[in-house]
Formats: C-alpha cells, sequence, structure tokens
C-alpha cells in the first residue's frame, strides 16, 4: 500500500509529518512521491493561514476523484483544522475514514493497521492528553544533516488572535531526559544541525512543577554533545525570555547566532489587546541585551497589522520599532479572525483595504532592511552548512548548492561538478548580495 502526506503550516507540522512518515514505513507501507499512486492520502493541516478549513475541504474534494478508480482508497485529516472540525470531516467526505489531533498523532499508526483490516470502520483521535504524548522513536539508519526535535506541545498564553491553545491544547513539556536521548541519537547517526521546537520554547518545564530542568539548562546540555555543530530553536515568547538564554547566545559555540523573537505589533496599546503581556520598551530591551552577549546576531519577528482597534498611530508605532530593531527578515500577515478566539469578538474591525495598505508599506520597509543586512555581510567569510542543489543553476561545469550561515541567511556556493557537498560545512567568502540571499566563493 502507498501513501501521499501532505504538510501544511509551521515547522510542528513538518516535523510531526516526517515522523509519520517514518512509522508508517515502520509498518511496511511506501511513500509516493505522485499523488494519483497513493492509497492513502493523509493531510496534516494548519489553523494560520485565512480560511483553512475551505482550503482543506478543496483539496478533499480534488482527492475523492482518485475513489472513482479505486474505491479501497481513504484519507485521514490531522493537525489544527481536524482538531477544530473534528468529525463533520468523517460525515461530509465519505473516503475520510480518519481524523487526528495533534495529541492524537502519535496513535495513527495503530490507527491505520485497524482501518486497513476493517474496510467499513471509521475512527476519530481527537481528546487531548494531560502530558506529552511521548513517541515511539522510527529513526532512519542515517540520520539527516539538519532535524527537528520537538521538545513540547501547546500554550498556554491564551494570545488573543491565536487559536494553539484550542487546537493544540494545553502546554505539555517532554522529558529533558527524552529529549537528549534522541538529539544525541540523531548525532551519532549523522546529523549536525538540530533545531528545538515549541509553541513557546521559553516555557518549557514550567507546566511540570519544578521536576525538570529549565530551557537554557536544556540548551546547555544540547550544545554540549560531541559531535553537534550547529543548534537552533524557535519559537520565543518575549515575556518568557530570560537573562540565561540571552546569556547563552555568547557562551555556547554551537548555538546559532540568530533568534525568531516575534514582536507583533509595536503598539503598546496593541499588544495589551492582544494580551502579550509585554510592551514596545520591554522588546527593545530585549534586542539590547541580545546585540550586548551576542553583536552578530540576526533576528527575525512575526508582525501583524490590521488587528481590531489599531489606529493609524498604532501602526506608525509598528513601522518604528521595525526600524530601530533593523530585523533580518519577518513574517508579516493582515489580522483575520479564528472562530473561538477573544480578537474574534472585538471591535472596531479594520478594513481590508486599509490592512492591505499598512500590509505594502510594512513589506516594503522590510525588504529594504532585508537589503541593507545582507549587503553588509560581503566580504565576509562565513561556515555554511550545505542542505542540497540549489534550484536554480549556475555556469557550465559547476555545481550549484544552497546552504545556509550560522545566522540563518541563505548562501548559493558554485563547485565542480564531481563534487557532492550535501552535509558539509564551507568556508567561504560572501562575494554578492541578492534580495533574498547571498553568493559566496569557496576559499
Amino acid at each position: 500500500m502507498n501513501y501521499y502526506i501532505f504538510t501544511f503550516g509551521c515547522q510542528m507540522n513538518v516535523s510531526d509529518s516526517l515522523w509519520l512518515d517514518q512509522a508508517l514505513q515502520a509498518l511496511g507501507l511506501k511513500p509516493c512521491s505522485r499523488e494519483e499512486e497513493a492509497d492513502i492520502f493523509l493531510i496534516n493541516t494548519c489553523s494560520v493561514r485565512e480560511k483553512p478549513e475551505q482550503k482543506i475541504y478543496s483539496l478533499l474534494g480534488r482527492l475523492y476523484e482518485y475513489t472513482r478508480e479505486k474505491p479501497h482508497v481513504f484519507a485521514g485529516v490531522g493537525g489544527c483544522v481536524a482538531q477544530q472540525v473534528g468529525r463533520r470531516f468523517l460525515e461530509r467526505f465519505s473516503f475520510v475514514r480518519l481524523v487526528f489531533g495533534t495529541d492524537g498523532l502519535v496513535m495513527v499508526p495503530e490507527a491505520i493497521k485497524r482501518l486497513l483490516k476493517d474496510r467499513h470502520l471509521k475512527t476519530s483521535l481527537l481528546d487531548f492528553q494531560d502530558h506529552y504524548p511521548e513517541r515511539k522513536g522510527y529513526q532512519p539508519e542515517k540520520a539527516p544533516v539538519q532535524a527537528f526535535v520537538n521538545i513540547m506541545q501547546g500554550c498556554d498564553n491564551f494570545c488573543a488572535y491565536c487559536i494553539v491553545p484550542y487546537t493544540r491544547g494545553r502546554q505539555k513539556s517532554r522529558s529533558s531526559r527524552e529529549i537528549l536521548q534522541e538529539c544525541a541519537g540523531l548525532v551519532a547517526r549523522g546529523c549536525r544541525e538540530i533545531t528545538l521546537l515549541g509553541q513557546n520554547v521559553n516555557s518549557f518545564g514550567q507546566d511540570k512543577e519544578g521536576r525538570d530542568i529549565p530551557f537554557s539548562e536544556l540548551l546547555r546540555s544540547v550544545a554540549a554533545l560531541p559531535g553537534l555543530e550547529r543548534l537552533r530553536f524557535t519559537t520565543s515568547h518575549p515575556k518568557d525570555i530570560d537573562e540565561e538564554v540571552i546569556q547563552a547566545f555568547g557562551e555556547l559555540p554551537a548555538l546559532c547566532p540568530h533568534l525568531h523573537l516575534p514582536l507583533q505589533s509595536g503598539s503598546d496599546q496593541v499588544l495589551s489587546s492582544m494580551g502579550r503581556k509585554y510592551n514596545s520598551d520591554d522588546y527593545l530591551r530585549i534586542v539590547e541585551k541580545l546585540r550586548s552577549s551576542c553583536p552578530d546576531i540576526s533576528l527575525t519577528t512575526d508582525l501583524i497589522v490590521g488587528f481590531p482597534g489599531e489606529t493609524d498611530a498604532d501602526f506608525e508605532d509598528t513601522m518604528d520599532i521595525v526600524k530601530k530593531v533593523g530585523f533580518d527578515s519577518s513574517f508579516s500577515f493582515k489580522y483575520s479572525d479564528r472562530p473561538g478566539v477573544r480578537a474574534a469578538d472585538m471591535q472596531p474591525k479594520i478594513d481590508d483595504e486599509t490592512k492591505t495598505e499598512r500590509l505594502a508599506r510594512l513589506q516594503q520597509l522590510q525588504s529594504e532592511l532585508t537589503r541593507d543586512r545582507l549587503a553588509g555581510r560581503v566580504g565576509r567569510q562565513e561556515l555554511v552548512l550545505v542542505e542540497g542543489r540549489s534550484k536554480k543553476q549556475g555556469p557550465p561545469d559547476t555545481v550549484s548548492w544552497t546552504g545556509r550561515d550560522p545566522g540563518g541567511r541563505l548562501v548559493h556556493v558554485h563547485l565542480p561538478v564531481e563534487r557532492d557537498c550535501t552535509g558539509e560545512v564551507l568556508r567561504v567568502t560572501i562575494v554578492r548580495a541578492h534580495k533574498h540571499s547571498l553568493s559566496g566563493e569557496v576559499i
């Protein structure tokens, strides 16, 4: 039996899908590269983008066509949209036989086995658990060069615009012992870079009533693993980042000088309405401390425009703080209501024309900042971890490779055709800056 996995959304969904892929192969099922060859479709959904439910309905409508010639084909829908919509997927689409939430993912392989034995069975795995649902380690013999490791699930912050606490549940931290074992196993099998994942990694362990180590200590333990060259983490909430984590950027050689620190808005009034529990001065003080600890740190962020009640002055506050910080890059979005969250009932709503105009201005500013930040890297020497071949190839008799510097910037390098350097760390000189990337020459 062949399967095909669709993955939408965040890095945690990517990590979940990678685990699911390994688990299904351990059952003897085979992944396929073309959806028309699949007997089983699994869709890992995300609620962040606008109208996610309708997009999944559209995809399922298209996949239904494959059942006309292969009636045995069935689908499973998981992730955040599945947690929201639940059994309605089973009722609306006859070939959807499985829905699973984020805590239910661990039970999917056994559920698939039951579904294959009984073609009339439908099942849902939507209950939240009161502890982190630890997963069996289905690990390939050779680990990827870069790997994601989940350290927690869910969130306790309940920001006014955010659906995560309702779709991923309350915060549940993994055991630090399990995390370290997984990381050590990855490094032993060839992994060179690990990214620790969680909705709010800085609050790791706080749900365990002191029975586990704080995030700063977890960072130091993972960074000390012999053979690990690079360590990253995401995502951080500004209200929870502590002095020990900030200091780690200047003290741990393996910890990459890059932090994604969501700002969301530069307006104190909007931040208060969002329930973010920090203000613009708090954020700027964190940035100052980070750059004091690690002067070359690359800072990226998330921004929302058009939150209910955002005035022109509020938006200008956002533009002002973006200029002050000088982010290397940012992800920016127009606010849109999510059913069940506090912001859905907040007034006044901002009209779409205003949100569109503000977003365009913000993204133009960020494009200028990104251009300047990248131009400032030209002439520098960097260590680039090569991820694979570049989509755009260069001169004849060369192959263009793509990797990232410690700050997370994309770097393209031309090398002789006969050399495969995937997974290597190359010392390069940055020779050109592009709109969103750099080009380097091997020293």
